[in-house]
């Protein structure tokens, strides 16, 4: 038996009502990008730090990740390889010859710079990415796909992905620890760092700081303010002795990082079949097939 004309349109019509009956919906997927002339940022001065460690241990304390026992972090081995964060850790230190005094090597965190006009931000499709008015860029678990184009998208290498997890595995990364610093706390690395190394405040104010020390000892520093305005300005920022490309920080224009999947992106996602009449239309077409297969079934 075949499917008549009239069987067809009417189960047509069925659909094409449950697609009628529910006006497309605004996702939620523009990005939040706040730059606010208050944001806080943190100074890393690589002259002060000596690779003891203590932020790493702080970071992961702060977090709920397994830091095991402080004496852990005098184990200077580590530094043999180049490190960067990961899932298990936010936040790491390497260690970089001083040509200066072979006797004093250069030592530098890493960790999520927090961008002005973060990539990650601007390549998440569904806003799960978002910069903060304190300056942080955090990542919300309830609104991420896992399809971890933040991943690729930033020009640091930091946002890290769970693949360990088999179930529900989240996109990590530093998050300026977003609990403490929203409620007038800081960083917990910064508040453990012994040297002084770190030092947390408003981002104008920092720059003013780091060009100080510059001028007050150039002999100390090289005139260059990393995350003044590499990728259009960071949250993080850096002095050193020596060049920073020397120190495994990418070098980096003025100019944002390109958002050019950005308007495809939050376009194609603006807006979008809801997921009841989306879960009509293939129910439809799967209810079509069964009953054509019935038909040539003789059934």
């Amino acid at each position: 038996m075949k499917q008549s004309r009239r069987d067809f349109f009417k189960i047509a019509g069925i659909i094409g009502a449950g697609l009628a009956g529910v006006k497309p919906e605004k996702a939620n997927a523009a990005p939040k990008n706040v730059i606010s002339d208050d944001r806080m940022g943190v100074l890393v001065d690589t002259t002060l730090c000596v690779g003891c460690r203590r932020c790493e241990y702080a970071c992961k304390e702060a977090h709920g990740i397994e830091a095991g026992s402080l004496d852990d972090y005098d184990d200077r081995s580590v530094f043999k390889k180049m490190r960067r964060p990961d899932a298990g850790a936010l936040t790491v230190v390497n260690e970089f010859e001083n040509d200066e005094a072979s006797g004093l090597p250069i030592n530098v965190k890493v960790q999520c710079m927090h961008c002005d006009h973060p990539a990650c931000v601007s390549a998440c499709i569904v806003g799960a990415l978002s910069k903060q008015e304190n300056g942080a860029v955090i990542w919300n678990g309830d609104k991420c796909i896992g399809c971890r184009y933040c991943v690729v998208a930033c020009p640091f290498q930091i946002p890290a992905f769970e693949y360990h997890k088999a179930i529900e595995p989240d996109i990590v990364k530093c998050d300026f620890c977003y609990e403490r610093t929203s409620k007038g706390g800081i960083p917990a690395c910064v508040e453990a760092c012994p040297m002084e190394a770190l030092t947390y405040g408003k981002r104008f104010d920092l720059i003013k700081l780091a060009h100080n020390r510059i001028n007050a000892d150039p002999d100390n520093y090289i005139d260059h303010v990393y995350g003044e305005h590499e990728v259009g300005g960071t949250s993080w920022m850096y002095l050193a002795s020596k060049d920073f490309s020397e120190l495994a920080l990418p070098e980096h224009g003025s100019e944002p990082m390109p958002g050019a999947s950005e308007s495809l992106q939050h376009g194609i996602f603006k807006y979008f079949i809801p997921p009841a009449s989306l879960y009509a239309l293939l129910g439809g077409i799967m209810w079509l097939g069964k009953k054509k297969e019935k038909s040539e079934l003789g059934e």
